[in-house]
């Protein structure tokens, strides 16, 4: 019984040539499957590659990134949807709102995560939510669709307890935990303390925030079981054991994944 990665973008160009070679060194290291969302048009014949190399380990979403939402968003939309009935696909995903960088685009953003909301309840896929600055427009639009009938991750949680307890009742979600935990001056342990395990979920969001003591440098999916580790002391879990919990609220969202060789 292995580990699984629930957001990873092994795909990207910052990992080339070396994707096959960390696939084995992931396997190596007891991780069983890699979940892949999608950030645009760019990259998905790059994250299709990846999945048709090693099908029974990486497994591909499907979505738009909020970052990547611009005045051209209806065309970029209908591509991705068009993409949708093409071939499987686990999930909705990257999808969101983003409003760190950049808040000019939020009707866009707004239309285009409602839509993709939409899809994933027509298509009963889990969805991969990225919300930054953006949490109380995040909840309007999942309400307003349909919380009771969407389930997912909140992709990278580093929200605030009053955030936390907004999710809890939305019974479909879990809690994406990555390599922020580990960082010396998160709250984030802290905050998910008192949750049960069981509606956690561990990521990497590799190439991205790479837990200590790789902090500032290329994340990797290996580098996943310092989270692990992390989450284990938090919940005065074994190590085992909290692979295992994370492990079953994973499969019970990516309900169509089969792993092994």
């Amino acid at each position: 019984m292995g580990l699984i990665d629930t957001h990873c973008h092994l795909y990207l160009e910052e990992f080339d040539p070396e994707q096959d070679e960390l696939v084995r060194t992931a396997r190596a290291s007891g991780i069983e499957a890699l979940v892949l969302p999608n950030v645009d048009l760019t990259t998905i014949d790059r994250m299709h590659a990846l999945c048709d190399r090693f099908p029974r380990f990486a497994f591909p979403l499907m979505g738009l990134h909020p970052t990547s939402v611009g005045t051209d968003y209806i065309c970029m939309l209908q591509e991705i949807e068009h993409h949708l009935s093409r071939r499987k696909y686990h999930g909705i995903g990257e999808i969101g709102i983003d409003l760190y960088w950049d808040k000019s685009h939020l009707r866009e953003q707004r239309i285009v995560f409602e839509e993709q909301l939409r899809w994933s309840i027509d298509l009963d896929l889990p969805v991969a939510i990225h919300t930054r600055e953006a949490y109380p427009e995040v909840m309007e639009s999942i309400h307003k669709i349909g919380a009771d009938r969407l389930r997912g991750i909140f992709h990278c949680f580093t929200g605030t307890r009053d955030e936390l307890a907004d999710i809890l009742p939305l019974g479909g979600f879990k809690i994406g935990i990555g390599g922020v935990i580990t960082f010396k001056n998160s709250k984030l342990a802290d905050t998910i303390r008192e949750i049960p395990l069981d509606r956690i979920v561990l990521e990497t969001d590799a190439p991205y925030l790479a837990p200590v003591p790789y902090r500032g440098k290329r994340n990797e999916p290996t580098y996943i079981w310092k989270t692990a580790e992390k989450v284990a002391e938090t919940f005065g879990r074994t190590l085992e054991e909290t692979v295992k919990t994370t492990r079953k609220s994973a499969l019970e969202l990516f309900k169509n994944i089969k792993t092994g060789e």
